[in-house]
């Protein structure tokens, strides 16, 4: 073969993204949400482009977390009918618990939805009350290809090999939410530790395992009171740093847990998770429209932004009600999209914060979005609470491409592997598969 053609084909391979294989953690290998597969659906219902569709157990808002032909997913799980499930608006006050659970963790198998192992992390009366809407098993495993790390805020973490042997536990004491809403901080990996955000109204903390023997490697204090935002990973070109965002304060760590930097400007209920793209950060919080910053690698000390700017030394841009409350955001090409969890889509430059496109309104009825968006294929997925996905052109104007419903309730962020699509909803786990004869 000629040395150009050599060359040509390097460059082709290059620029082809493989398949999506695995997706060990909320929101994928890069927790960006973003899928590859030539069978992945951009079309389904309850019926159409099923392979399987499975009950689960109990309840749970985890995320399906699935390695080679192991799908693993937890839930809480008690005797007698399935809790009622709230939806659309704000429904006050909390559930208090009357019934023992069991904490379980299952392994399902690819090919044909059936359960293959199951384990039960504790049994007992749940020490919390809990959201009207929120579950009990609301943090997603991580996995590493060797081991199953689970967390359950009001227990512990519990570590298993692929097979289900129980490897090592961490328990600890349970501590009160904000108005009794229970917990939803899933944990993350980085090389042999495993970090846990615990973050409530008495201890708030940030704890560092050995992911191999479960023991602590360190743990510092956190100034916050309950929040819902998981830990980001941000491998860029100067360091490692855990990011974590906070009512009071975002801060990042480094790996043993010294404080890097810090950033005033979050407030209200904070349940977002940071996300890395063209060499920036990408932070915000707030309810009902707080702000949203990109953030530059080697950021020290406060890099808070003082009265009437918009950027700093650290910081490249922010938007002053740029974030959404609930679903992460989602970065395709140079395009960042929020989505609103009441309902709205913006789409803005990702390296300058310009805007390309203002929020547009999806029509809803009233259902809100909690699960975090996800793309591929040229289309961009939101889910909202009522099963329902709006299938929306990804790029520069907003398109609509239609619509698709599960007719279950749905809050769980969905999962990608091998060319299907993994959904959660109230009652069931689909595995969604465009086929042989589609276009």
């Amino acid at each position: 073969m000629p040395r150009y053609a050599v060359i040509m084909v390097l460059v082709f391979a290059s620029a082809v993204r493989a398949d999506t294989t695995d997706w060990p953690q909320f929101r994928g290998a890069h927790a960006d949400g973003l899928g590859e597969g030539k069978t992945l659906p951009d079309r389904w219902s309850t019926t159409e482009n099923v392979v399987w569709k499975v009950d689960l157990p109990g309840w749970g808002w985890s995320s399906p977390v699935i390695w080679g032909k192991r799908i693993f997913v937890t839930a809480a799980v008690h005797d007698g009918p399935r809790d009622k499930m709230f939806a659309g608006g704000y429904p006050g006050g909390n559930v208090k618990p009357t019934i023992e659970h069991r904490w379980m963790t299952y392994c399902l198998d690819f090919d044909t939805g059936k359960i293959v192992w199951q384990r039960e992390a504790h049994k007992g009366l749940p020490p919390q009350p809990r959201h009207p809407r929120n579950s009990y098993a609301s943090e997603t495993p991580v996995c590493d290809g060797e081991r199953l790390y689970v967390y359950f805020a009001n227990i512990g973490a519990f570590c298993y090999d692929l097979d289900g042997k129980p490897l090592w536990e961490k328990r600890w004491d349970s501590y009160p939410m904000r108005d009794h809403w229970n917990t939803g901080i899933s944990p993350v990996l980085h090389k042999d530790r495993l970090f846990i955000v615990n973050d409530n109204e008495k201890e708030s903390f940030m704890v560092a395992l050995d992911k191999k023997t479960g023991k602590q490697i360190w743990r510092v204090e956190r100034a916050e009171r309950s929040n819902w935002a998981t830990p980001y990973v941000w491998e860029n070109k100067l360091r490692t740093e855990i990011v974590t965002i906070g009512t009071n304060k975002a801060r990042s760590y480094d790996v043993d847990g010294k404080v890097l930097w810090e950033l005033t400007g979050t407030s209200g209920l904070v349940s977002q998770i940071p996300i890395a793209k063209h060499g920036l950060l990408y932070l915000g919080a707030g309810y009902h429209y707080g702000p949203l910053y990109a953030i530059h690698p080697g950021a020290a000390g406060d890099i808070s932004l003082k009265a009437g700017e918009t950027s700093n030394k650290s910081i490249a841009w922010s938007q002053p009600r740029g974030s959404s409350i609930h679903p992460g955001y989602l970065i395709s090409g140079d395009r960042l999209f929020v989505l609103f969890d009441a309902g709205l889509l913006s789409c803005s430059n990702a390296k300058t914060g310009e805007t390309i496109f203002p929020r547009e309104r999806l029509n809803t009825g009233g259902g809100r979005f909690y699960a975090s968006p996800w793309a591929y294929n040229g289309m961009l997925f939101l889910l909202n609470e009522d099963g329902a996905t709006w299938v929306v052109e990804d790029g520069p104007k907003f398109n609509l491409i239609r619509k698709n419903s599960l007719d279950d309730y749905a809050w769980a962020t969905p999962a990608i592997a091998r060319g299907s699509l993994f959904i959660r909803t109230y009652t069931k786990l689909y595995r969604l598969q465009k086929k042989a004869t589609e276009p």
